[in-house]
């Protein structure tokens, strides 16, 4: 008896092992290319590559990039609903440091709302598939604001840095960056084609600060934000000579992997 029972459930799982496997969530490519040896590159970033998909990213203000994906959905980061251009965003992204970068009140509309911040002090986890973009988040401490007693006091995993995988791209938005990033960061970050990247100087962090993190991602492209305040030519020597700078009259720049600059590119979009 006990033979036979051993046998049934062997049968059973080899049935239900598969449906299992399909239901798992997908794993991240791009961190599986910043991991994999040189040269190896996942199947399906390949063929994302050879169909020439294309992502339209426009900057609508502050910290609000819109992302519009070949699958027909739109992405808005750090949004608040003041920064606005065409159409309602599907997916929205928020960090936690002030307004300008959140609301408790999207338009009941938008149909997926990521907030880059836990409940309870518990840091948020996002590992999804959502049409055809792969989001994932990895956290920051940032500092306590207006209205509080900070005395200097950080908000343990407050901002999320949104890492955004569509069409064989690895787009990765910084957020309300306020610290230096460690080792473990930048290895669960992983590769990074395209990064936003907050240039203040003092709201966020420092331009050193800021400028040695860009340096280490070394993205083929580079998109400034937060840029309010700081001069952009300060901002480019503090990053190297190793970027070059293209200013742009238009606020979207389209782009695909096969399109990428040969040579790290600061890309200045038409905004403020």
């Amino acid at each position: 008896m006990l033979r036979l029972f051993s046998a049934v459930f062997a049968l059973l799982a080899s049935v239900v092992a598969p449906a299992v496997a399909q239901e798992a969530p997908r794993s991240s490519e791009c961190l599986a290319m910043s991991n994999a040896p040189p040269r190896a590159t996942p199947v399906s970033l390949r063929q994302a590559a050879a169909t020439t998909n294309e992502v339209a990213i426009t900057y609508a203000g502050h910290s609000t990039y819109y992302i519009d994906t070949p699958g027909g959905l739109r992405i808005a980061t750090d949004f608040s609903g003041t920064y606005t251009v065409g159409r309602l965003p599907d997916i929205v992204t928020m960090n936690r440091a002030h307004s300008t970068h959140y609301t408790l009140f999207p338009d009941p509309r938008i149909p997926h709302v990521l907030h880059g911040w836990g409940d309870d002090g518990a840091p948020e986890k996002i590992a999804q598939r959502i049409g055809d973009v792969y989001i994932r988040n990895v956290t920051t401490d940032i500092r306590r604001y207006f209205g509080e007693d900070s005395g200097g006091e950080m908000i343990r995993d407050g901002n999320s840095i949104f890492i955004f995988e569509v069409a064989g791209l690895c787009i990765g938005h910084l957020g309300h960056l306020h610290v230096k990033l460690d080792d473990s960061q930048f290895a669960a970050i992983g590769r990074l084609d395209i990064v936003m990247v907050p240039i203040d100087g003092t709201y966020t962090m420092s331009l050193n600060g800021i400028s040695d993190i860009t340096r280490r991602l070394r993205a083929s492209v580079v998109l400034p934000m937060h840029r309010f305040m700081t001069p952009l030519d300060e901002f480019m020597r503090r990053i190297g000579q190793q970027f070059t700078i293209d200013v742009r009259s238009e606020r979207t720049l389209t782009i695909s992997r096969e399109t990428l600059p040969g040579t790290p590119t600061v890309i200045i979009l038409d905004g403020v």
